[in-house]
């Protein structure tokens, strides 16, 4: 079973890296630059994938808190950490890929315009979700400590969302495409779908082994009650 599971693991970043080289090959031979930005503009074909990843990533954050507080299971507590921690990568990965862009459009690099801060914010949220975790020495009160704040952590993504549609904001609220690119932009979300998914399984299964493998050496070092006569001293 085990070989099993190693061979379909094989299989699967085969083929998420293989989407990734098409994608990288059409966004090299067949997307047209964009009339004002030029070839930079084609960040933005992984700058989008990641934002939308990055939202997945931290809804499996507050699904899996509110499932560990409904059923009080590590196995759900190991998934909102490898959600969180794959959503504070991926969101790196906006926050770098948004600034290059920001810079080519608009001669800055960062403004604290409502968009780029509250993607900023959701990025603390998630890097402090972590370090709150690891402060807590109890496992049960750090899984309860890290689902209420995986709940909550989570009401910074439909402001992210919903920051430049409802707000003065520099950011574009939408952009339009040819057809040309809206070919390459939905190609772009298969790998890093795909990557996201897969990093967060690996992340998952090595939560599970770590907690495995801490719960065995626990029993192993079980206190041992010793029982000495009353005669002896």
């Amino acid at each position: 079973m085990p070989q099993q599971n190693n061979g379909l693991l094989r299989a699967f970043w085969a083929v998420t890296l293989l989407a990734l080289a098409a994608a990288v090959a059409v966004l090299i031979a067949y997307t047209p630059d964009e009339a004002t930005m030029g070839p930079v503009q084609k960040i933005f074909y992984l700058h989008l994938p990641l934002a939308i990843n990055t939202f997945l990533a931290c809804l499996l954050v507050f699904v899996a808190s509110i499932g560990y507080l409904w059923q009080r299971s590590v196995w759900w507590d190991d998934l909102a950490v490898a959600g969180a921690k794959v959503a504070v990568l991926l969101c790196s990965g906006v926050l770098i890929t948004g600034m290059i862009w920001g810079k080519s459009a608009w001669g800055l690099w960062w403004t604290w315009s409502p968009r780029l801060t509250f993607s900023l914010m959701l990025w603390l949220l998630y890097v402090v979700y972590l370090t709150v975790r690891a402060s807590v020495e109890s496992g049960q009160r750090r899984a309860v400590v890290g689902a209420v704040y995986g709940i909550t952590a989570f009401l910074d993504v439909p402001l992210v969302w919903l920051s430049a549609r409802l707000m003065p904001d520099i950011h574009p609220s939408s952009i339009t495409l040819s057809g040309e690119m809206k070919l390459t932009l939905a190609l772009w979300f298969l790998p890093v779908t795909l990557m996201t998914f897969g990093l967060i399984i690996a992340r998952f299964r090595l939560n599970r082994i770590i907690r495995d493998t801490t719960d065995e050496t626990q029993r192993g070092f079980e206190p041992v009650n010793l029982h000495v006569s009353e005669g002896i001293a």
